[in-house]
């Protein structure tokens, strides 16, 4: 049987399915607000450790503890928020679900700005911060399954590699808008001001941002790929069973598995050197809250500048060469930047070289990662499978990193701890990608079940 090939291999010039650009943009917003939140907690954590778990508003290793403990909370509830949103989205359409999520999101990040701090309310002001984190967690897990099969489900041929890079792109954006928000706060107002009320301004934003979202998502259509495959439903299928049931639960279990082992060292990496590292530079080697912004800066800067070239070359070579090379300049950058940014009389310019490129590194994984993940399944379960696949490897291996090196960190004292831990996912990762096939890049995404993905053998 012949297979499906890419439009550019016979000389034709791809055509983009209508609204194509209004996918992308509608699909980034919301990414955008997640991790631009995200970004802001982080960048803001010893200073929400001092108003939300401590009773001496002091951001004390304890506190900070606490901090990031309700950060990987959240990340936790992230795949239960990809299996239920997941299931609507692959039963009744990417766009209402996308509107469903974004709301949750832009009102849980604007309600944070709004609570009672430990000096207030006591012991309930964690608990209140937990809950709305949450809240967070669910509609971040449906989201990134929602935009990616958005973006790809839109993209012409030979061009899912881009289309999802936007994906990668718009967390830099998200996490870049965090740090420039933290930043321009930090200058502007004293360290009284910012530790009273000025923190709140961040998350405050998040309102506007997000009615910009709703109006971009209500004006976006419905993917072809999804009405093509709701057409030809049976007429008396049950249509909440029908996705989960007609592509088969064990191989999408196993597909899930597989894709969070493909994305291990890019969550783990991404979120250490570009979210956990101002918190490690303050705690772990004294660095000012200005300098540690400034770090988390350049490597975004780093990180942000590879993503869309990565999604490009992986459309021309493959994910697999690409995505392998990021995870392998991980492991050798790791050690020697520790060993630099610990160094006192290292010059400012080379530790900003190294963090730049650690963020570089990360990005060649991060721009073709979306693209590969909506390759492993067809379109009646994409939704819910690439979800899952993002939110159990951002749970296990993002949300808990800064849990995991700060609590190594107090009961070792080991200030290595951040190369250990990026090292080892990044070592796990490649050997999950090399069992991805090269050409994956070339044939069209599935839409059937039956159109089973290609084995590693084959290629």
């Amino acid at each position: 049987m012949n297979e499906p090939v890419d439009q550019r291999e016979h000389g034709e010039e791809p055509k983009a399915p209508p609204g194509r650009r209004r996918a992308l943009v509608a699909g980034s917003v919301g990414n955008f607000i997640e991790w631009y939140e995200f970004g802001v907690y982080g960048y803001f954590a010893t200073t929400i450790a001092a108003q939300f778990f401590s009773p001496e508003g002091t951001g004390d290793l304890e506190s900070l503890v606490k901090t990031y403990a309700s950060f990987a909370l959240a990340f936790f509830f992230r795949p239960v928020g990809a299996a239920v949103f997941g299931r609507l989205g692959d039963r009744i359409g990417r766009r209402p679900v996308l509107i469903l999520v974004v709301l949750l999101m832009s009102g849980a990040t604007t309600l944070i700005g709004l609570l009672p701090t430990y000096a207030t309310v006591g012991a309930a002001a964690p608990w209140l911060l937990t809950a709305v984190r949450i809240v967070q967690g669910l509609s971040a897990g449906g989201e990134f399954g929602g935009a990616v099969a958005v973006m790809t489900e839109f993209a012409p041929p030979g061009r899912r590699g881009l289309y999802g890079a936007w994906q990668s792109f718009t967390v830099a954006l998200g996490l870049l808008g965090g740090a420039g928000a933290a930043a321009l706060l930090a200058t502007v107002l004293s360290a009284g001001q910012l530790d009273d009320w000025g923190w709140r301004i961040p998350f405050l934003f998040s309102l506007p941002l997000g009615l910009i979202a709703l109006w971009l998502r209500l004006r976006l259509e419905e993917t072809p790929s999804f009405r093509r495959t709701a057409a030809g439903r049976p007429p008396g299928e049950d249509a909440a069973r029908a996705p989960v049931d007609r592509a088969g639960p064990r191989a999408t279990a196993r597909a899930i598995a597989l894709g969070a082992g493909r994305l291990m060292g890019w969550s783990a990496a991404g979120y250490t050197f570009l979210v956990v590292l101002p918190g490690y530079l303050q705690v772990a080697l004294d660095a000012s809250f200005q300098q540690a912004l400034l770090a988390a800066v350049v490597s975004n800067l780093g990180f942000a500048a590879v993503i869309l070239p990565a999604g490009v070359l992986s459309d021309r070579i493959g994910r697999r060469p690409v995505m392998v090379a990021g995870m392998v300049l991980v492991v050798l950058l790791a050690f020697p930047l520790m060993s630099l940014l610990q160094d006192g009389s290292a010059p400012t310019w080379a530790k900003g070289l190294g963090v730049c490129a650690a963020g570089a590194a990360v990005g060649l994984a991060a721009g073709p990662g979306p693209a590969m993940l909506a390759e492993m399944f067809p379109t009646d379960v994409r939704y819910i499978g690439l979800g899952l696949a993002y939110a159990l490897s951002n749970a296990i291996f993002s949300g808990s990193a800064g849990l995991i090196i700060t609590e190594l960190i107090e009961h070792t004292g080991n200030a290595d701890i951040p190369a250990y831990y990026v090292a080892a996912t990044c070592l796990v990762s490649i050997g999950a990608l090399l069992t991805l096939r090269g050409d994956a890049h070339r044939r069209p995404l599935r839409e059937a079940d039956h159109e089973a993905p290609p084995t590693r053998s084959e290629a």
